[in-house]
């Protein structure tokens, strides 16, 4: 790991910014490039869940903003885009491609006026910081068309899925299929047969870090999958993410219809599990959002105690 900033690198802020709706941070940065006779002033990621990054002492910093100076060298730019065609090129995504397609212009791009218009914009970033795209959010950034405070976004043209290719793990359409079997394609939220549910890792992303990501192969076992997956609609993801958002930057642990029932744990996130990595999950554990399934169970079983008791007794 070096430790020694590249000379082109120019710091403009320690302090980070924080976007704290996507728990991200950044670091304002100036590069350099001579050769081509290029600059680069922008926000690169120094906590970033989608992708791995989270970045806590110094001599990771160095290390951090050296690998991205090289990557955004504008030299490896055609090379970049190219990759990104073929990506493009088989995914029939309308609605999220034309906001790649005006992000990659480079550049801080305005919500209002530099992208294409769309009430759910947001959702589409979303989408593309899924896809393994690297996104800074600036929320308050004064617009010289608009003539106002806006949010901009800038795209950082670095490897998707981030420097080192952490970030949301992925299956085949062979393993999803299967997932869909063993699970009986039920809602856990809804706990009913739905059609429109999704795969979701039980163990929420905001709480990975680089060594949690692992293979999903196409021979995972039933018990593999009951243990790692749970079926959910869209909606119901989001949310969740919004929930396991809020317990990672408050500690507060979310409830299901308002009922605050653990079955380990209480409200409060444990403090003897660390914040993120594999031994993070044992934190979520009892939480409703974490196996909402056996939360259900648990719950059921805490509610029909007192009145087997009765019965016994009477």
């Amino acid at each position: 790991m070096s430790n020694t900033l590249n000379p082109n690198i120019r710091i403009i802020d320690n302090n980070r910014i924080k976007h704290s709706k996507a728990v991200e941070e950044y670091i304002h940065v100036h590069f350099n490039f001579p050769e081509q006779s290029k600059e680069w002033d922008g926000w690169v990621p120094v906590e970033y869940r989608r992708t791995g990054i989270s970045i806590k002492t110094d001599e990771e910093l160095v290390a951090h903003l050296n690998k991205v100076y090289a990557q955004m060298n504008p030299k490896n730019l055609p090379i970049w885009l190219k990759e990104q065609r073929m990506f493009w090129a088989d995914k029939k995504a309308h609605t999220t491609q034309p906001f790649f397609e005006h992000l990659i212009k480079g550049g801080w791009q305005c919500v209002e006026c530099a992208l294409p218009r769309n009430q759910n914009w947001a959702r589409r970033i979303q989408d593309l910081k899924e896809l393994g795209y690297t996104i800074a959010t600036d929320t308050h950034r004064h617009c010289p068309k608009c003539k106002t405070s806006k949010t901009h976004l800038i795209l950082l043209p670095i490897k998707r899925g981030g420097l080192e290719n952490y970030g949301y793990e992925t299956f085949s359409k062979k393993l999803r299929a299967e997932i869909f079997r063993v699970l009986g394609r039920i809602d856990a939220y809804e706990d009913k047969a739905s059609s429109h549910c999704l795969p979701d890792h039980k163990f929420p992303e905001i709480r990975w870090d680089a060594a949690t990501k692992e293979a999903n192969p196409d021979d995972m076992t039933e018990a593999e999958i009951s243990k790692k997956f749970q079926l959910m609609t869209n909606q119901r993801n989001l949310q969740k993410r919004e929930v396991c958002r809020n317990c990672y930057q408050t500690g507060e642990r979310g409830t299901i219809f308002g009922i605050e029932f653990y079955f380990k744990g209480t409200k409060r996130w444990n403090p003897s599990f660390p914040q993120k990595g594999k031994e993070a999950e044992k934190g979520c554990e009892g939480c409703p959002w974490h196996d909402i399934a056996r939360w259900r169970v648990e719950l059921c079983k805490r509610i029909n105690r007192p009145a087997r008791t009765s019965n016994k007794s009477s």
